[in-house]
């Protein structure tokens, strides 16, 4: 996908939309946190007004992602389901005078712009959506069973000392 560029606040006071796909091939800082570049991103972008009457973006992205589990270092597919409401300021005085009128975590107030890169919007909120620490929910093993990682056991079939144990004996003299 080229650029797409717009300006936001005549998107928004039209109530335009607009909606299509991105290879996450093209996603050059999303493509950098994967294992590959393979998937593909569903989006759509809605404008309108909120009930104050400013200018609002919602965003929505949809699709799956290849991340490496930072437990077992193997692949798995990630499901980004996100969706974000953006309202509009004009300067950065305006976007805290509307943010203390919504009081609303869910909500972001961003200056908007009338060369708004609507590409590197979804870029950025996929980015948002993927975990800081990507895991499986269970690990597979390597005889191909999925154990929990936490549960699994020393190879040598010992039991695993707690790193706490070393303490016991310590009576705090140097």
């Amino acid at each position: 996908m080229q650029d797409f560029v717009i300006d936001a606040f005549a998107f928004c006071r039209n109530n335009e939309q607009s909606s299509g796909s991105l290879q996450v091939a093209e996603l050059l800082r999303l493509s950098e946190d994967c294992a590959n570049s393979e998937g593909v991103l569903e989006w759509s972008l809605t404008g309108g007004q909120n009930q104050y009457g400013h200018p609002e973006l919602k965003l929505t992205v949809n699709g799956a992602v290849n991340l490496v589990c930072q437990r077992c270092l193997t692949p798995f597919a990630y499901e980004i389901d996100s969706e974000s409401v953006l309202v509009l300021a004009k300067s950065e005085e305006d976007a805290d005078e509307i943010e203390a009128l919504l009081e609303d975590d869910e909500v972001d107030v961003v200056v908007g712009s009338k060369s708004l890169n609507v590409r590197d919007l979804i870029e950025d909120e996929a980015l948002l959506a993927i975990p800081q620490s990507p895991r499986h929910a269970v690990c597979p093993d390597t005889s191909g069973n999925s154990v929990p990682k936490a549960e699994t056991a020393p190879a040598d079939g010992s039991k695993k000392e707690s790193p706490f144990a070393v303490l016991k004996n310590w009576n705090g003299r140097t």
